[in-house]
């Protein structure tokens, strides 16, 4: 996702989240190498906390699914666009085009 693109999604979620999800989090960062679904999957599960024993794909199918369901459906639909192919099927399949 592009720096514009995670600036919009951010205009989306509650406060607190929007904390959340910026912490860490460094204008400019190169894009992670997460083309194919097992390196985005490896990607994720360094970033879950040690307490938090879940399988990474379950754990983005389910955020995944909660951004469907509660984000604006236009800018949904251009962030899906804007991952790789093999990325997007990690997204509900309502959310499909």
């Amino acid at each position: 996702m592009t720096n514009e693109q995670a600036a919009h999604l951010s205009a989306q979620l509650p406060i607190l989240i929007r904390g959340i999800y910026f912490e860490g989090w460094h204008l400019g960062n190169a894009k992670s190498d997460g083309r194919s679904i097992e390196a985005f999957a490896e990607h994720v599960a360094k970033h879950l906390p040690p307490q938090f024993p879940r399988d990474p794909k379950t754990t983005t199918h389910a955020v995944f699914d909660l951004l469907w369901k509660e984000l604006d459906p236009g800018l949904t639909a251009k962030l899906i666009d804007g991952l790789p192919a093999p990325l997007r099927s990690l997204w509900p399949a309502i959310a499909g085009r």
